[in-house]
């Protein structure tokens, strides 16, 4: 494992009485992909903000190579951003853009021009060098804020939201860009973003905030596949959360009843007592459907309410008696095997393995 490269050490941040960010305890290692994500208003852009030296902890610490970095000015920081809105000078041309950083730090012109240069090269966008940012594209643009940013040739590098007024092609394109940069590069890249599905394609780690907190920290598919709590799980992918009592606990599973019957679970390490609350949790993925009554344990009677089709899969949203909802995602091509329309009954099931039990705290 890497040595950390930042850490944030019990840090907080008001705003008079507002506290943006409550405690932040986490480190962020040398040379990974780390993406912080959640909904609007949780901290993510105030934390990074912070570490990019645009605005002061109020409590704790920020360190970089073991630098507390709380009082350090940006422009001492070796942490580019590269903003939402891009921040390019409409006035200047692609390569004067480029070259701008260095010009600041005093690197002579000709140094200045061939590392704009390169860097250009390596964006793929060296044929537009000498042309102004009002007559570059949207992709092209985002790729000269990141050469901008990477002449610098800094430790880390920071993004909020890059891609947000991309369309939906040049994001795609724009992630295979960073990716392969980062790789190449070994620079640590801290990435705020509010979409699921860039922070899971590029990260290598995944920081889920809400209400200025930290919900969880992980790989993609941990965070997926075994979300800590019921916040974590409500805001990441297509999941069925249901709550219950415990009934039975034996060795390491738990039968829990709920209002739409009793389903049976792995307890996955959270301790369950009898007669106490519990809820879990299964990805819409892993849930199946059938027309007729399956065996087992964990299955349930629901009525098809509308559906959802994303390219060639399809989500699945159903009600059972009870009004509990369900969602079902699988590929189009293996739902067109049942010829289902809206107000049909059909079952579900899931394999008792493949619920996670959510942590209550």
């Amino acid at each position: 494992m890497s040595k950390p490269l930042v850490v944030f050490d019990k840090v907080q941040k008001h705003f008079g009485k507002f506290v943006a960010v409550k405690e932040l305890d986490f480190e962020i290692r040398e040379g990974e992909f780390l993406a912080i994500m959640g909904p609007s208003g949780c901290g993510k852009t105030t934390t990074l903000r912070m570490l990019a030296g645009l605005e002061a902890p109020t409590h704790g610490e920020i360190r970089l190579n073991e630098r507390v970095m709380n009082d350090v000015p940006p422009h001492e920081r070796d942490t580019p951003l590269v903003w939402q809105s891009l921040a390019l000078f409409p006035f200047l041309t692609a390569r004067e853009n480029v070259e701008f950083g260095l010009k600041m730090r005093g690197v002579d012109k000709a140094e200045r021009k061939e590392r704009a240069i390169k860097w250009l090269d390596k964006m793929g966008i060296l044929e537009f060098e000498n042309r102004h940012i009002s007559t570059l594209s949207g992709g092209q643009k985002q790729r000269v804020a990141l050469a901008r940013s990477l002449v610098m040739e800094p430790q880390i590098l920071l993004l909020d939201e890059p891609l947000s007024a991309l369309d939906a092609h040049l994001v795609i394109r724009m992630q295979a860009v960073l990716t392969d940069l980062q790789r190449e590069l070994g620079i640590t890249f801290v990435y705020v973003t509010h979409s699921q599905s860039e922070a899971f394609a590029m990260a290598d780690r995944v920081i889920i905030m809400g209400k200025g907190e930290i919900g969880q920290i992980g790989t993609p598919k941990e965070i997926y596949r075994a979300p800590a709590n019921q916040f974590v799980a409500e805001f990441v992918g297509r999941n069925n959360i249901l709550a219950g009592k415990v009934k039975t606990v034996d060795g390491g599973t738990a039968c829990i009843a709920t209002t739409s019957g009793e389903f049976t679970v792995p307890s996955n390490g959270v301790p369950l007592v009898e007669g106490l609350n519990a809820s879990f949790v299964i990805s819409a993925d892993l849930v199946h459907i059938a027309t007729k009554e399956p065996s087992g344990e964990n299955k349930a009677y629901c009525k098809l309410i509308s559906e959802e089709f994303v390219g060639s899969m399809v989500t699945l949203f159903l009600e059972d008696a009870q009004r509990q909802e369900f969602k079902v995602q699988m590929q189009e091509r293996e739902l067109s095997k049942f010829d289902l329309h809206s107000g049909d009954e059909i079952w579900l099931s899931w394999d008792a393995q493949s619920a996670h039990v959510l942590n209550e705290s």
